[in-house]
């Protein structure tokens, strides 16, 4: 219970009457009547206001929002009083979300129900908790305002940004990955594994044709293959500090992590199980899973990963693969590859090398094109671009070494890593690499 504001603008008047009835004898029966009027009308109005039953709040929410997207709250308020009553109303969202459209003030009558809404939009992955509503109740000439917590909490999860895996869902033809910047390359006849026979095409190799078919129907028939299927996708994410940096609204590693996902979805529709392995500061392990599910398995493991300030240990996390990982995949080392870091990933890539097919994913800092397209003004700009040229310099050359030992690689920035990843992986299965 808190004074409303007129029982503060009374308080205020009965203050002057008080002084003049201090100055003058004449007024002191008026102050002393009209303290006893307000003390008695305060303690009527405080007692009726206790009795008030606890308005019914419901919150009408969802379960899940992708990072960075606007979503909608709907409050349901309902009335148990028998007179009309004024609300002050807040929801207690979680502070790691930007919100839009609340408080709210309104005036409930006897028993009715009102409708509120608001925006809000979350700003860091994981599972976030709403508070109980905070209501303030009052009414008309009231003297009191009752401050009450009603509803009950509730959570919500924040997935990364998926909305380049649900577009993909959407339209899964050949113009729509085109659209995302995947050049998926037609082929025919190559791959490992037979798919059907058919009716011989120009441009068909000589090895398709199937001779005895051919023989047997009396025209030429090639045999037609597809893309080899079950095969097995293994995702390794650093999650040390190299992945902390920033790329406009999101992180080096919230970018990887949308990048994870499309491919991850790719690759299921492909036929292909995936998996993933997190190193330096969180630690988890996902074997390989396909099917229906699996997609739903991949993202409640991953939507409340966040990097650390450890450094990226990248011999243990070969350790952990090979062990965890016996039989051969395509695993994707995603991290920020330096030349100080030469000297370790090496051998951890060459351990791997022994059983899988690796592929490492570097990101590289977008602020340092952004040196090499600026103008150059005076000596301090004239030291920025030396030193960005010797920076990118150095990590063309840890790249190179690191190819050498028959690793693939991709050094892009942030933004392309999505596409990237996914043509890549294409071409993998084009050429039955795996």
């Amino acid at each position: 219970m808190r004074p409303a504001a007129l029982l503060l603008w009374a308080s205020a008047v009965l203050v002057l009457v008080g002084v003049a009835a201090s100055v003058w004898d004449a007024v002191l029966p008026w102050f002393l009547g009209a303290s006893g009027l307000l003390a008695v009308w305060a303690l009527w109005d405080w007692v009726r206001l206790r009795r008030v039953p606890q308005p019914k709040v419901e919150r009408v929410s969802f379960h899940s929002l992708p990072l960075g997207e606007w979503g909608r709250v709907t409050l349901r308020i309902e009335s148990q009083a028998t007179r009309r009553l004024e609300l002050d109303v807040f929801d207690h969202h979680p502070s790691e979300m930007q919100v839009e459209g609340q408080p709210w003030r309104l005036s409930l009558a006897a028993g009715g129900a009102a409708e509120l809404a608001y925006r809000l939009r979350p700003t860091a992955r994981g599972e976030w908790t709403f508070q109980t509503t905070q209501v303030v109740v009052s009414w008309r000439g009231c003297l009191w305002a009752r401050s009450l917590r009603c509803g009950a909490p509730a959570s919500v999860k924040v997935y990364p940004n998926f909305k380049a895996v649900a577009r993909h869902a959407l339209h899964a033809t050949e113009d729509q990955v085109r659209q995302m910047g995947i050049r998926r390359r037609r082929q025919r006849g190559t791959g490992l594994d037979f798919h059907q026979m058919r009716e011989y095409r120009e441009g068909d190799s000589l090895r398709q044709i199937d001779w005895k078919a051919t023989s047997r129907h009396r025209k030429l028939v090639s045999r037609e293959y597809q893309e080899e299927r079950d095969q097995r996708v293994v995702f390794v994410l650093d999650c040390g500090r190299r992945m902390h940096a920033r790329d406009g609204d999101l992180s080096h590693f919230d970018h990887a992590l949308n990048a994870v996902l499309l491919l991850a979805y790719v690759a299921l529709r492909q036929g292909d199980s995936v998996g993933f392995l997190t190193f330096s500061g969180m630690e988890r392990w996902l074997a390989p899973v396909k099917g229906a599910g699996a997609m739903t398995t991949v993202l409640n493991q991953v939507y409340d990963l966040h990097t650390t300030m450890q450094p990226s240990d990248y011999v243990e996390a070969a350790q952990r693969v090979m062990r965890n990982q016996p039989r051969r995949a395509l695993v994707i080392l995603v991290t920020n590859l330096r030349e100080e870091d030469a000297a370790e990933v090496q051998p951890a890539l060459r351990m791997l090398r022994e059983r899988h097919l690796v592929l490492l994913a570097s990101l590289r800092e977008t602020v340092v094109q952004g040196v090499l397209e600026a103008g150059v003004n005076d000596l301090d700009d004239a030291l920025r671009l030396v030193m960005a040229r010797q920076y990118l310099a150095d990590r063309r050359v840890t790249h190179e070494r690191v190819g050498g030992f028959g690793i693939q690689v991709l050094d892009v920035e942030p933004a392309e890593l999505p596409p990237a990843l996914v043509d890549r992986y294409l071409d993998i299965k084009r050429v039955g690499s795996l």
